[in-house]
């Protein structure tokens, strides 16, 4: 597949020069995505006060179709939407009592990991963190400690946010919690459109969250949860969102909640994130790409890269690697930092992560940007 940069003119010519080389950090937003929060605003002004009916009957429903789809789900009553994962991470925890009894991995990202460590801070909760190192024998450490069960809440992430890792098997961790009461939770941010997934065999067991602001191209403010049946269905963090049905009736007794994944909802939201989503969604459909293309030419960009020259350690080394990496490659580097910014010196804009260095790459890379990235890398001290 052929590089679509053309379709990201906006993104791509406002600096000219500047080689963004970081998909997986903020995604480019394909020129649709301008035209879309045009119309946010428009909908605003045309609308005003029933602009909700709108955003609950036309814009949520739609945007939760196109990720069902896409994740292999049944039920796009299932999704809720929040403007960060954070916000939905809150509503889980608030389902829960303290002390809680966690499991997750040391690879998880801040919106989790500072959470965990700062309840742990407190006393509120007892964090067990499984090394996603050495990586060929996590899922066998990680089930192993799920397996003694005693939890209040699973966590882990589809793909590591520092080194690119794919758990390989999600269906097989999922089952391999012992009992059925602890919420199960998978951080999908950077699998969601970049991996082809199918959630089919855990969607009535795991909780999955992921959002716009990677590889689904459509920025801040575009995030969601897969909620499945039967968990977390009272949060005491809870918004007027999750009783919008309620808001004309009135209602008595206990706090009632809304449906499906509606439970899950805070209050007011600014709707532009899904106005980007959706047109996203949409002009994928439009042009014929599926995640699994999008995920086959980021790879063959991740091979062009890694043959051409010598490159740091890579992580995961390849023979722990499951077969796959996530969209994004991952140096150890004793000095990332200062690689980073020599790097953003000559217009390439990396990330880093402590002693990591992720370049990541997406629909709107070519062959020709993998070679201008090496000549411009090739001569930046401390890189190989």
């Amino acid at each position: 597949m052929s590089s679509h940069s053309a379709h990201f003119s906006r993104f791509l010519g406002a600096v000219p020069g500047r080689l963004h080389v970081a998909a997986h950090s903020h995604h480019p937003w394909p020129d649709v995505t301008f035209e879309a929060q045009q119309q946010a605003w428009l909908d605003a002004a045309r609308l005003i006060d029933d602009k909700w009916d709108e955003i609950f009957g036309v814009l949520l429903p739609e945007a939760a179709t196109h990720i069902t789809g896409r994740l292999g789900l049944s039920d796009p009553e299932a999704i809720a939407f929040a403007p960060s994962t954070h916000a939905l991470l809150m509503r889980l925890l608030s389902c829960l009592t303290p002390p809680l009894r966690i499991l997750t991995t040391d690879a998880e990202f801040h919106s989790f990991a500072r959470q965990a460590a700062r309840l742990e801070e407190d006393g509120l909760a007892a964090v067990e963190r499984i090394a996603a190192e050495p990586f060929a024998t996590f899922p066998e450490r990680f089930a192993a400690a799920a397996s003694r069960g005693g939890h209040d809440l699973v966590y882990l992430s589809h793909v590591f946010f520092n080194s690119g890792y794919v758990v390989p098997d999600l269906v097989a961790l999922v089952a391999a919690v012992p009992d059925p009461e602890p919420l199960v939770v998978i951080d999908g941010y950077h699998g969601f459109m970049a991996l082809p997934t199918d959630l089919s065999g855990i969607e009535t067991r795991a909780f999955y969250m992921a959002g716009g602001y990677k590889y689904a191209m459509a920025g801040e403010g575009a995030c969601f949860a897969h909620c499945p049946p039967g968990y977390a269905e009272r949060p005491r963090d809870t918004g007027w969102f999750a009783g919008f049905a309620q808001l004309s009736t009135g209602s008595s007794g206990n706090v009632a909640y809304a449906p499906g994944g509606a439970r899950l909802l805070g209050a007011t939201l600014d709707p532009t994130g899904l106005y980007r989503l959706n047109a996203v969604q949409r002009w994928l459909d439009d042009v014929g790409i599926t995640v699994a293309d999008i995920h086959t030419h980021v790879r063959h960009l991740q091979d062009r890269f890694l043959a051409a020259a010598p490159h740091p350690e890579l992580l995961p080394p390849v023979d722990e690697a499951t077969g796959e990496r996530g969209n994004f490659l991952t140096f150890r580097l004793p000095d990332a930092a200062t690689v980073h910014a020599a790097l953003h010196d000559v217009g390439v804009i990396t990330d880093y992560r402590d002693d990591r260095l992720r370049i990541g790459f997406g629909l709107y890379h070519d062959d020709a940007d993998i070679d201008e990235l090496l000549r411009r890398l090739t001569p930046i001290p401390g890189w190989s």
